[in-house]
Parts: C-alpha cells; structure tokens; sequence
C-alpha cells in the first residue's frame, strides 16, 4: 500500500575546448507548490491516490518503490512535501493543487496504470516522474494532452515526444559526460557497466561517441538489474587491471552499491573508477566507506552542482520542514533533485500564465512551455523548450538541457572538480569536440 504523497573555457588535455556556464551562486525562491489531500490506494499494478476538489489544480508525480533495484520513493515523498508546503502558505496563487502520487512498480503495466491514472483525475501535469517505460506512458499522456514536466530522462521518448518538457539531459548526457570526464582524467580503455535492458543499451552510442575522438576502446560490461553478487561483473570490467583502465557504472544506486562491494573484494591497483549521479551520490559514498572505499578520489558525471551547494538551501528548507512529516528524504538523490527543478518550472509556468491572466490548464501551461520563453530556477542553465532551442537530432530533439557537472569524491565527500557547468551537445549529436 502506498500513500500519496555564463560562459569560460579551459583546456581538455587532447586539445579540445569546451564550453561552460556558471553555477548559479545563491537558491532561487522556495518552490510555492502543491497541496496534497491525502488518500491511498493498494493493489494493481500501480497505486495511486486522487480525489478532485473544485478549484484546485491536479498534478501527478510517479516513480517505482518496492522493488529493490529502481526505487525513487524520495521523489514522490518530496512530491508530497512540497505540497504541503505550499499549503501552509496559502497555495499556488491563492488556489490549491492537489499531487498525486503513483508507484509504477518499475514495471510496463505499472507506468501505463500511473499515465491512466493522472488523465482520469484531470491532472494539469506529470511533473519530475520516474520510469523507463515512455513508450508506455507517453502515448497515454500525448492522447489526452498532459506534459510531462522534469521526467528522469530514462526512456528515449522523454526526449521526443512533443508533450515532454526534460529539464536535464538525463541519462545521454550523463554518460556521455561521464566518458569526456574519462577522456581528461587519461584513461585508455573504459568499461560500461550497465543493465541489461533496452534503456542501458541506447547507452553505448553516446559514450562511443565521447571516447571515439580520442581513441579510447570501450567494453560494454553488461549487467543484471538486481544481483547480490557482481563480481564476475567487476572482474569483466576490471580486466587486466592494466595502467590506462578505466570503469564507469550506469547502474541503479542499490546495485552499484553491490557492484562496489564485488570491486573492493577483488582489489584492483590501477583500474580508475567512475560512474553518473544516481548510480552514485553521497549517500553511495558513504555506505560504502567514505574516503575509505572504493569511491574514494572516483570521479562523477552530474546534471545539477553537489548536494552540499547553497543553491539547494531552499530543498533542505522544505526537507526539513513539518510538511515533510519526518519522512526520510535524500537531498543527494538526483531523483529528488530533478523532481525539485520540474516543480520549480511547474511554478514559474504557473505564475506567468496567472500575471497574464490565462488560465491555468494542461494546453495553456504547454503552450506557455512551447513559447521559447527561458525558465530559469538557478539549479540549471536557463531551460527554454522553443523550437529553435532544439537538439539537432531525429531521436532527441526535445532534450534541450545538454550541460553537465564534473564532479570528484574527495575527504569522502562528492565536490565540484571544475566550476561551471560542461556543454556536452556536440557527444549526444555525434558531431566533433568543439576546438
């Protein structure tokens, strides 16, 4: 059962430029946002809570829990509090909004009953959700004419379809980011580790695409999505344990954790490793030994600055608050993080349409999104989902965020190793390093 709830550059070491944009120094406001009147729903393949209240505007945020490999349930949690946040506060523009929450149960039955159920209860939006069935949720939300808000970036049509507003350039980004990291810090050969599902293998292009430039050979290492015992996996991506050896994960947080116990057991001397946000985070570092472990000087590709920036002060405000009803919340989860993003985005949509005097309805707030009009929350590049702000390409044209973080494990705590954010447009286009 289940209750709702600016630009510098620096020198690549090959001789490539990259572009970079500042972090934003200081939080943007406090994201004034939904209410939530509970409810819950057990059974099925997904669970779900909805009433619908005259007045107020209905939202949605889903991800998987239970299940021991994908579970977000920080998401939906957040969701939740920051809704009654808001409440507190006298609403969204003086009116309510209700977040529902769904667990998709990290299955295809699960995200197409969560899709169902936001349509039924005429939500305005899905915001920050988590799955990897979008050819299962989407044409559900496209049909009744809901966006998607802040998805995880998991699912290829995250990044196409016409009604997704990604406000990272999930996980093409992230591993292709991760593969220019590698190229910096000199590797020569990097294994992937990966789950053996249809979204790990749309992984391999983009970080082929990254390592090609530079030569470096990549071994796809693939993976269970749930085992007690990776070590036949850590030894594949291990090798030879020759100097130049690299390792990236792109598993879930739980099975990297799993992953890493398999990787100490072995005990590798040269192998370098690395991985992306959300297969790592500080909570990762920290069960698995700090600076201690094997994640110690690792380095990681990221879409937002390190959980301990001031521009998440506004998130710890919320987290800590008793709207969150001491409910465990990881700030570090990027899957809270992003959900925090899309919900800022949600509100400055919200809030624009208001000053305008529009109503605020699922076809009014994509319309304001479709305008080219840049959004702008201080945790990421401004975001703008315009037609000519497009990603050159056929599979992805809707991931429009193409910039990154760097970031290293140091003193066993996850810090920038750059300032600034990494434009990795150039990897997820198949195109050339800028020079």
């Amino acid at each position: 059962m289940t209750s709702r709830r600016s630009s510098s550059q620096a020198q690549y070491p090959i001789a490539v430029r990259r572009r970079r944009r500042p972090i934003a120094a200081a939080a943007t406001a406090v994201a004034l946002l939904p209410a939530l009147f509970s409810a819950s729903a057990c059974g099925g393949p997904a669970d779900a809570a909805a009433t619908n209240d005259a007045g107020d505007l209905t939202v949605m945020t889903w991800a998987p829990s239970g299940t021991g490999a994908a579970d977000r349930p920080g998401m939906t949690t957040l969701a939740d509090a920051i809704g009654r946040d808001l409440n507190t506060k006298g609403g969204l523009n003086g009116r309510k909004l209700r977040v529902l929450t769904c667990n998709e149960h990290n299955t295809a039955d699960g995200a197409t009953a969560c899709a169902q159920q936001a349509v039924d209860a005429k939500a305005v939006a899905v915001i920050g959700s988590y799955s990897q069935y979008g050819d299962r949720f989407m044409p559900i939300l496209e049909r009744a004419g809901v966006p998607l808000i802040g998805g995880y970036g998991l699912s290829q049509p995250e990044f196409s379809s016409p009604l997704s507003y990604p406000v990272a350039g999930g996980m093409p980004a992230l591993i292709g980011g991760s593969g220019r990291q590698l190229v910096e810090a000199g590797c020569k050969t990097v294994s992937l580790v990966r789950p053996d599902t249809p979204a790990g293998d749309n992984l391999l292009g983009y970080l082929a695409n990254a390592l090609k430039p530079a030569g470096i050979k990549l071994l796809d290492v693939k993976a269970p999505e749930q085992s007690p015992d990776y070590t036949p996996v850590a030894r594949k991506a291990i090798g030879k344990d020759e100097p130049g050896n690299c390792l990236t994960s792109a598993l879930g947080a739980e099975p990297t954790g799993n992953l890493l116990d398999s990787y100490r057991r072995l005990g590798p001397r040269n192998t370098k490793i690395a991985s992306v946000i959300g297969s790592v985070q500080q909570s990762v570092v920290d069960s698995t030994g700090g600076d201690s472990g094997p994640l110690a000087g690792a380095y990681v590709t990221g879409w937002y600055p390190p959980e301990s920036a001031k521009t998440w002060d506004a998130l710890r405000a919320v987290v800590r608050s008793d709207a969150a009803g001491g409910r465990a919340i990881d700030v570090s989860d990027p899957g809270v993080q992003t959900t925090w993003v899309a919900y800022e985005v949600f509100r400055q949509a919200v809030d624009r349409l208001n000053a305008a005097g529009r109503t605020v309805t699922s076809k009014t707030v994509t319309g304001l999104l479709d305008g080219g009009e840049q959004i702008d929350v201080g945790l990421t590049p401004p975001l703008n989902w315009g037609t000519t702000n497009m990603l050159p390409s056929t599979e992805s044209p809707r991931l429009v965020n193409t910039w990154v973080t760097y970031q290293v494990v140091k003193g066993g705590r996850m810090t920038l190793q750059q300032p600034g954010f990494v434009d990795v447009r150039w990897v997820l286009t198949g195109g050339r390093p800028p020079t």
